[in-house]
């Protein structure tokens, strides 16, 4: 496998934990605390969109983890856990944008996801490994 294939492979990793943190938001905030989650599937109504919802972040968080094992082989450790880091940006700016989120975006988050997004082109960039990448 090739370096690209590597790097497929982290940002297919980002992009699944991402939408999974994303998911997982979007349901707990429709699900009864989990203190209550026997209570309500025993008495109803239950929130089968959200707990699909789950369901489905859980998937997405299994096929993040073999993506992301497929990338600890063929990349340095150090470009591979910076670009993980591209998901905490991801996040934040997906959920400052879509309005089922219900959050906003604030000049010091912004700053701090263009940092993170500086410090990984940073990391991975060809002056910081020369021809050894």
């Amino acid at each position: 496998m090739s370096r690209a294939q590597g790097f497929a492979l982290a940002a297919s990793s980002v992009l699944l934990v991402s939408g999974a943190q994303l998911g997982m938001r979007w349901s707990m905030t429709r699900l009864p605390v989990p203190a209550q989650w026997l209570e309500t599937l025993a008495n109803g109504p239950v929130p089968w969109l959200a707990l699909g919802g789950v369901m489905a972040a859980i998937f997405a968080y299994a096929l993040s983890m073999l993506c992301w094992l497929g990338a600890l082989q063929h990349l340095p450790l150090g470009r591979a856990y910076a670009l993980l880091s591209i998901s905490y940006a991801l996040v934040y700016l997906l959920a400052a944008s879509l309005p089922a989120f219900n959050e906003h975006f604030s000049l010091l988050k912004s700053l701090g996801v263009t940092l993170v997004v500086l410090g990984v082109l940073t990391i991975n960039s060809r002056r910081t490994h020369g021809n050894k990448s």
